[in-house]
């Protein structure tokens, strides 16, 4: 512990720095074994975060910091029926370029990037960290050191993806990242990506998690939009019912750049999605939409930061929430408008339902607007289903439980119809329809 930090850490840090002890990481070159130190240092500076802070109001941390989730070695990845199952359940049903990780590692006999253009480049982490190691480098050192979770992370990851698409390419198919956990061993799983869209390029990339058992997913992800490009970037989080998810991306926009993102939260125990993005460059774009289901003791937070550094920027977004039984859901949403970024037009909405008594929903929108010649605004609302449409949909001979399934997911599927590309907006509606089957039983 002494190689690695020589001041007082954190008590709940402690476990991390015995566990990279441990952690030889022979096949590391210098340069990423001295990030990693710096990483875990920094986090054991750190520590958790506490409920003090405003960022992590809204999240229990106690199960992590009174059982360590380390990481854990783990096999080369198997091809078993119930990895083919998770596959089929969650993957996309339109042709695609499909990479596929199991407990983080690259599974290429599960993956199909043959029909791949040579002016893309997709793989694992490792391998690009081998092949190009100064796009990787310049990527992991460019990061805040003063997000915890995202320190420890950058100590730990062993698997995730890159995807660099060259200037001007546009990309027919979705690039599908399909993140399987296999076996039932507790643990951690660190992974870290990166996606970067050259100048003039399009594509979309389609992110899926899920698995069985009781392990904590930490996974950070870089998207990085040139000038002119556009991304559209869809999360679905299907997470095992003991898994913990915290899911951190972080975004910088160029010039004119638009990044569209949508995620669905249908599972995992806790699930954390915070995205923070930085528009850079005059007249960028930003669409942060999603929806959030959840039942039991589920517990979800949605974390949005987007600052504006340039002018003629524009944000929407649309979040909507849903919490039956004894959940508990957040949406945190922050826009900032800088001294000199004139004519942003941002805008932000949150709508929650709260179907049982012992559920909540809080809701946080924000803005810091430090310019003069902006359109902004924020809404918030929660409640409960309307009394009126209930009763009209049973006049009709609609039972209880259809009419309330009925409300339920015509108020999700308004942040789904904003998903532009048909055949995605297709398939999250099925997983929305599917999960929203099992919310109230």
């Amino acid at each position: 512990m002494s190689a690695v930090v020589d001041f007082p850490v954190k008590p709940e840090a402690r476990p991390y720095l015995e566990a990279f002890g441990r952690d030889r990481r022979r096949g590391d070159p210098a340069w990423l074994r001295g990030y990693r130190r710096r990483s875990l240092a920094r986090f054991a500076e750190l520590g958790f975060p506490s409920r003090r802070s405003e960022a992590w109001r809204y999240i229990d941390l106690r199960q992590l910091e009174q059982r360590p989730m380390l990481p854990t070695a783990r096999p080369t990845p198997v091809v078993t029926s119930a990895l083919a199952t998770q596959l089929a359940e969650i993957g996309l049903a339109e042709p695609s370029y499909r990479l596929v990780l199991v407990d983080g590692k690259f599974a290429p006999e599960l993956s199909s990037l043959d029909q791949l253009p040579s002016t893309v480049r997709l793989g694992s982490i490792a391998a690009a960290i081998a092949e190009r190691p100064d796009l990787v480098r310049s990527a992991l050192e460019a990061q805040s050191p003063d997000r915890p979770f995202a320190s420890l992370n950058a100590a730990f990851f062993a698997g995730g993806f890159v995807l660099d698409i060259a200037p001007g390419i546009a990309l027919e198919r979705p690039v599908e990242i399909l993140h399987l956990a296999a076996g039932d061993a507790a643990g951690a799983l660190y992974t870290r990506s990166l996606v970067v869209a050259g100048q003039d390029s399009r594509a979309t990339v389609v992110e899926s998690f899920a698995g069985s058992g009781d392990y904590w997913r930490n996974d950070v992800i870089e998207l990085r939009l040139g000038a002119g490009s556009e991304l559209t970037r869809v999360t679905f989080v299907a997470e095992g019912v003991d898994a913990l998810h915290f899911g951190e991306t972080l975004a910088r926009l160029d010039e004119a750049s638009r990044l569209s993102g949508f995620v669905l939260l249908a599972g995992g125990r806790t699930v954390r999605h915070d995205v923070t993005v930085r528009s850079e460059g005059a007249g960028s774009r930003c669409d942060l939409n999603g929806v959030f289901l959840l039942s039991g003791r589920q517990e979800a937070n949605i974390l949005t930061t987007v600052d504006h550094r340039a002018p003629g920027g524009e944000t929407r977004e649309v979040f909507k929430g849903v919490a039956t039984g004894h959940a508990h859901g957040a949406f945190q949403g922050r826009i900032t408008v800088r001294p000199g970024a004139q004519k942003v037009d941002a805008h932000q909405l949150s709508r929650n339902l709260v179907l049982s008594p012992r559920a909540a929903i809080d809701t946080k929108p924000e803005l810091e607007i430090y310019a003069d010649d902006v359109k902004c605004s924020h809404g918030a609302a929660i409640g409960d289903l309307d009394e009126a449409a209930l009763f009209y949909l049973r006049a009709r001979g609609i039972s209880n439980n259809e009419a309330r399934r009925m409300l339920i997911e015509a108020f999700a599927q308004e942040a789904v119809d904003l998903i532009e590309q048909a055949p995605l907006r297709e398939h999250l509606r099925s997983r929305l329809t599917r999960r929203l089957a099992t919310l109230e039983e």
